[in-house]
Protein backbone atom coordinates (compact mmCIF):
# COMPACT_ATOMS: atom_id res chain seq x y z
CA UNK A 1 0.00 0.00 0.00
CA UNK A 2 1.28 3.02 -0.95
CA UNK A 3 1.16 6.50 1.03
CA UNK A 4 1.06 9.86 -0.01
CA UNK A 5 0.74 12.80 2.30
CA UNK A 6 0.33 10.70 4.95
CA UNK A 7 -2.47 8.89 3.62
CA UNK A 8 -3.03 5.42 2.60
CA UNK A 9 -3.52 4.76 -0.69
CA UNK A 10 -5.70 1.08 -2.50
CA UNK A 11 -6.03 -0.48 -5.58
CA UNK A 12 -9.38 -0.68 -6.41
CA UNK A 13 -10.77 -2.93 -9.62
CA UNK A 14 -14.26 -2.44 -11.41
CA UNK A 15 -15.37 -5.11 -13.02
CA UNK A 16 -18.52 -5.04 -15.06
CA UNK A 17 -20.24 -8.80 -15.05
CA UNK A 18 -19.98 -8.97 -18.42
CA UNK A 19 -15.89 -9.51 -18.08
CA UNK A 20 -14.96 -13.28 -18.17
CA UNK A 21 -12.50 -13.93 -15.64
CA UNK A 22 -10.13 -17.66 -15.75
CA UNK A 23 -9.74 -19.76 -13.10
CA UNK A 24 -6.05 -18.69 -12.85
CA UNK A 25 -7.41 -14.83 -12.75
CA UNK A 26 -10.08 -15.41 -10.16
CA UNK A 27 -6.87 -17.07 -8.08
CA UNK A 28 -5.03 -14.34 -8.75
CA UNK A 29 -7.20 -11.74 -7.69
CA UNK A 30 -8.43 -13.40 -4.44
CA UNK A 31 -4.93 -14.35 -3.73
CA UNK A 32 -5.60 -18.12 -3.04
CA UNK A 33 -4.84 -21.32 -4.68
CA UNK A 34 -7.07 -23.20 -7.47
CA UNK A 35 -7.91 -25.75 -4.80
CA UNK A 36 -10.06 -23.05 -2.81
CA UNK A 37 -11.95 -21.21 -6.03
CA UNK A 38 -12.85 -24.86 -7.16
CA UNK A 39 -14.28 -25.86 -3.46
CA UNK A 40 -16.34 -22.74 -3.78
CA UNK A 41 -17.84 -24.03 -7.22
CA UNK A 42 -18.46 -27.36 -5.81
CA UNK A 43 -20.61 -25.91 -2.80
CA UNK A 44 -22.09 -23.73 -5.17
CA UNK A 45 -20.41 -20.58 -4.17
CA UNK A 46 -19.89 -19.80 -7.66
CA UNK A 47 -20.95 -20.84 -11.38
CA UNK A 48 -18.40 -20.76 -13.78
CA UNK A 49 -19.14 -21.20 -17.58
CA UNK A 50 -17.67 -23.96 -19.56
CA UNK A 51 -16.96 -27.75 -18.67
CA UNK A 52 -13.35 -27.98 -16.81
CA UNK A 53 -11.72 -26.19 -14.69
CA UNK A 54 -8.93 -24.80 -17.62
CA UNK A 55 -11.89 -23.95 -19.40
CA UNK A 56 -13.86 -22.03 -16.46
CA UNK A 57 -14.63 -18.32 -16.95
CA UNK A 58 -16.23 -16.25 -14.12
CA UNK A 59 -18.07 -13.19 -14.76
CA UNK A 60 -17.07 -10.14 -12.96
CA UNK A 61 -19.41 -10.68 -9.83
CA UNK A 62 -18.05 -13.82 -9.14
CA UNK A 63 -14.88 -12.35 -8.13
CA UNK A 64 -17.35 -10.28 -5.59
CA UNK A 65 -18.82 -13.35 -4.26
CA UNK A 66 -15.91 -15.42 -3.74
CA UNK A 67 -13.78 -12.90 -1.96
CA UNK A 68 -17.40 -12.19 0.22
CA UNK A 69 -17.00 -16.18 0.78
CA UNK A 70 -13.90 -16.37 1.55
CA UNK A 71 -13.77 -13.65 3.89
CA UNK A 72 -16.78 -14.91 5.66
CA UNK A 73 -14.82 -18.08 6.32
CA UNK A 74 -12.06 -16.57 7.18
CA UNK A 75 -13.55 -13.75 9.70
CA UNK A 76 -16.41 -15.51 11.62
CA UNK A 77 -14.64 -19.33 11.23
CA UNK A 78 -17.30 -21.04 9.11
CA UNK A 79 -16.84 -24.29 6.54
CA UNK A 80 -17.57 -22.99 2.48
CA UNK A 81 -20.93 -24.67 3.55
CA UNK A 82 -21.66 -21.84 6.09
CA UNK A 83 -20.81 -18.80 4.06
CA UNK A 84 -22.47 -20.45 0.96
CA UNK A 85 -25.57 -20.57 3.26
CA UNK A 86 -24.46 -17.08 4.42
CA UNK A 87 -24.25 -15.50 0.88
CA UNK A 88 -27.32 -17.50 -0.53
CA UNK A 89 -29.76 -15.78 2.58
CA UNK A 90 -27.78 -12.08 1.69
CA UNK A 91 -28.83 -12.60 -1.96
CA UNK A 92 -32.45 -13.43 -0.60
CA UNK A 93 -32.20 -10.34 1.65
CA UNK A 94 -31.50 -8.15 -1.68
CA UNK A 95 -33.77 -9.62 -3.68
CA UNK A 96 -36.55 -8.82 -0.84
CA UNK A 97 -35.15 -5.49 -1.06
CA UNK A 98 -35.50 -4.73 -4.10
CA UNK A 99 -39.14 -5.90 -4.45
CA UNK A 100 -39.66 -3.57 -1.38
CA UNK A 101 -38.37 -0.38 -3.38
CA UNK A 102 -40.18 -1.83 -6.31
CA UNK A 103 -43.50 -1.20 -4.82
CA UNK A 104 -41.91 2.05 -3.13
CA UNK A 105 -41.66 0.58 0.45
CA UNK A 106 -38.78 1.54 2.82
CA UNK A 107 -36.55 -1.30 4.32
Amino acid sequence: MNTENGLPQFAICILEEQTQLTLADLCRACAVHAERIIELVDVGVLEPLGREPARWRFGGASLHRARMALRLQRDLDIDLAGAALALELLDEIESLRSRLRALGGEY
